[in-house]
């Protein structure tokens, strides 16, 4: 009798994604920040040099463009969360089940990703009615995971979905404008402001249903880097979240990665020379410029990644989804996998073999 899997497969059924109403070029990004921070720009003198080098041609907001000119506390940021990641959540997941061809009725688990706001009652629990859930419905919403949010918060709902004909839905959304700081002119707050956007993305996903599905989860896994707590995150106070993002990332990917690369295929018993493509979460031309690196591509290898970014900016959590939607398109390899990096300072893999439909 053979042991079972050590990742049983789960199928992924369906994805879709969602998009706020309010397009930023970079350049009117870059004119409404010499706007607001004026003299203070003073002290960083490369700022044109970092929105221009982004590889960002706009991005999507939340908001219109002057409401980020004007000061707001706690209570508008998380009136103006609620209100965006609300309609986010119905885009993306409606999306998702349509691509599925899954009923919302038909879900049995809902698990929720995003680390830019928060609620309570949660947001599915606020719309399980208007999505038609039904009312036994397991829920469970997760926070802090920041840019791993995608690849992580897909993970859980992979292993949520392994009993046979179970079903689970995936939802990312990240409203990382809505923490964009007037008072805070450090060079993260800087850098930040000239990458970050605004979007969501879901996935539906089934157990014992591999027939059905575009691709199928076979592995995962998770690597948190120790005394790496300072690389990324927010910073929180009485304005709001604060970006926490340490100029030293790519050099520690550098320097890092590769190893712990190396234990998340082995625990998702993978052979890297086997692997077709890596999806990654673009989160910023360096950050991909030094993932090719350990990756061992050719430089340019992430045009996926890199046409995400220019379209989109880093949307957080949700943008590798949107990378994992242009490979589905143009066809996805025999094998593949799904790499992205967050607070903690972690690094979290899925590996995937791509399905029948």
């Amino acid at each position: 009798m053979e042991p079972p899997p050590v990742f049983p497969p789960v199928a992924l059924l369906g994805l879709g994604l969602g998009l706020p109403p309010h397009v930023l070029s970079q350049e009117e990004a870059a004119l409404l920040t010499t706007r607001i921070f004026g003299d203070r720009l003073a002290g960083f003198p490369q700022f044109e040099r970092v929105f221009a080098n982004t590889g960002i041609a706009r991005r999507y907001c939340a908001r219109p463009a002057d409401w980020y000119a004007t000061p707001h506390g706690w209570s508008d940021r998380m009136g103006a969360y609620r209100q965006a990641a609300e309609s986010l959540f119905v885009q993306a997941a409606s999306a998702a089940l349509v691509d599925a061809g899954v009923a919302p009725a038909e879900v049995d688990c809902v698990v929720v990703s995003s680390s830019s706001g928060f609620a309570v009652p949660s947001l599915e629990a606020q719309l399980a009615e208007a999505m038609g859930f039904r009312p036994d419905i397991e829920r469970l919403p997760l926070f802090g995971l920041g840019c791993a949010g995608g690849v992580a918060g897909l993970a859980t709902a992979a292993r949520l979905a392994a009993p046979p004909g179970r079903t689970v839905l995936f939802v990312t959304m990240e409203l990382c404008s809505l923490a964009f700081r007037q008072d805070d002119g450090s060079r993260a707050n800087l850098v930040a402001t000239a990458l970050f956007g605004d979007g969501a993305a879901a996935c539906v996903l089934r157990g014992g249903a591999e027939e059905r599905a575009f691709a199928v989860i076979d592995g995962a896994g998770q690597h948190l880097f120790p005394r790496s707590r300072d690389i990324m995150g927010w910073r929180i106070d009485d304005g709001g979240f604060g970006i926490v993002l340490s100029a030293a990332l790519p050099q520690f990917l550098q320097t890092h990665l590769r190893p712990a690369l190396a234990r998340l295929l082995a625990q998702c018993e993978a052979e890297e020379e086997r692997i077709g493509r890596f999806i990654c979460h673009p989160g910023g031309t360096r950050v991909l410029a030094a993932l090719e690196e350990v990756l061992r591509l050719e430089t340019g290898s992430l045009d996926h990644e890199r046409a995400v970014l220019a379209d989109h900016g880093n949307m957080s959590a949700p943008t590798v989804l949107f990378v994992l939607d242009r490979a589905r398109r143009a066809g996805l390899p025999d094998r593949a996998a799904l790499l992205a990096l967050g607070p903690g300072f972690a690094a979290n893999l899925i590996t995937m073999r791509r399905g029948p439909q």
